[in-house]
């Protein structure tokens, strides 16, 4: 047991290497989970598969070597339906978080283009990289928006600070907002008002993550068009606060609530519309994790990650490649 536990930490250690991803790396909205024995993603659903679209994973001894494990079993989960009157295609933008041992996935239900839509969770007490499909209970409903609302109850993401947690969710409308959370039930508590937290006033952003580091929060988006493969402009924006709740500004000081955020990375050769981010910690250190349409592939989806690296408190990546 003990040289099993020393292969394990072996491989969660592995050098800090942003390219080189092996496997089938075929993915959009990727998240991921580090529980011991590796890694495991999560992602969007396939559109009209027999799984009934259902949140898709990966499994990988290292984080470099990537097998698909396939979709989280059960269809769409049963109250989807009589919650939105219809019945997605498929389940949209997983975000896998951990807290004091069990392992939260929030999703997203809707339909292209329109806010009629809904957050959903489910939960894990005992999650293995090897089978990241078992275990998992779903919890239900835990936001939504409905045409006429300010806002889009999809991309979800959890931070947890303290003894405290907030949700950031949104895309398009009038942007980004938070709620502070229960960090054992994962939902809204009773008194909690979601805030806007970034905007670009109708124009794209969604695709919100936050991570604490060393007194700061920040938030990382996408700004842009997704999901349209070689003709994709996405592009990942941040912007820095002393506060969880705000207020982000970008380096040159412009606020995220009006249309700020500087550019972390964009497209650049093969990689097209870099998008879709959100962060997990890999032995104690951040990462972000990310799709883009490869241009060599003809604009299939594929994985990428990078280790944050810091320049005058504020988070870089190497160039993409």
């Amino acid at each position: 047991m003990r040289l099993l536990a020393l292969l394990v930490a072996g491989l969660l250690a592995a050098p800090a290497l942003a390219q080189g991803l092996t496997g089938n790396i075929a993915i959009h909205d990727p998240s991921i989970a580090v529980p011991s024995d590796g890694f495991a993603s999560f992602a969007t659903g396939v559109e009209g598969a027999s799984d009934g679209g259902q949140i898709r994973t990966k499994t990988s001894p290292d984080g470099v070597d990537w097998q698909e494990t396939g979709a989280l079993p059960g269809g769409m989960p049963a109250w989807v339906e009589t919650e939105l009157g219809f019945t997605p295609k498929n389940i949209w933008a997983p975000a896998v978080t951990e807290h004091n041992g069990t392992h939260y996935l929030y999703y997203s239900v809707s339909s292209f283009g329109k806010n009629d839509s809904a957050i959903g969770l489910m939960t894990n007490a005992a999650l293995k990289a090897k089978t990241p499909t078992e275990g998992w209970t779903d919890q239900g409903l835990v936001l939504r928006s409905r045409a006429g609302d300010d806002f889009n109850a999809i991309d979800p993401f959890r931070i947890d600070s303290g003894t405290k947690a907030w949700l950031a969710f949104g895309s398009f409308w009038n942007g980004i907002k938070l709620i502070e959370i229960d960090p054992q039930t994962g939902m809204p508590l009773p008194d909690s008002e979601a805030q806007f937290i970034a905007s670009r006033q109708g124009d794209a952003i969604d695709a919100p993550a936050i991570l604490e580091h060393e007194g700061k929060f920040y938030l990382f988006v996408s700004f842009d068009a997704c999901c349209g493969g070689i003709g994709s402009s996405y592009r990942i924006m941040v912007g820095r606060a002393d506060a969880v709740t705000g207020p982000y500004l970008d380096k040159a000081g412009k606020p995220l609530l009006e249309g700020g955020g500087t550019e972390l990375v964009s497209t650049t050769g093969r990689f097209v519309g870099p998008g879709g981010q959100e962060v997990f910690m890999r032995n104690g250190e951040p990462w972000l994790v990310f799709h883009f349409y490869n241009k060599d592939d003809g604009g299939t989806p594929n994985l990428y990650l990078a280790p944050i690296k810091w320049a005058d408190g504020w988070p870089e990546i190497d160039p993409l490649q």
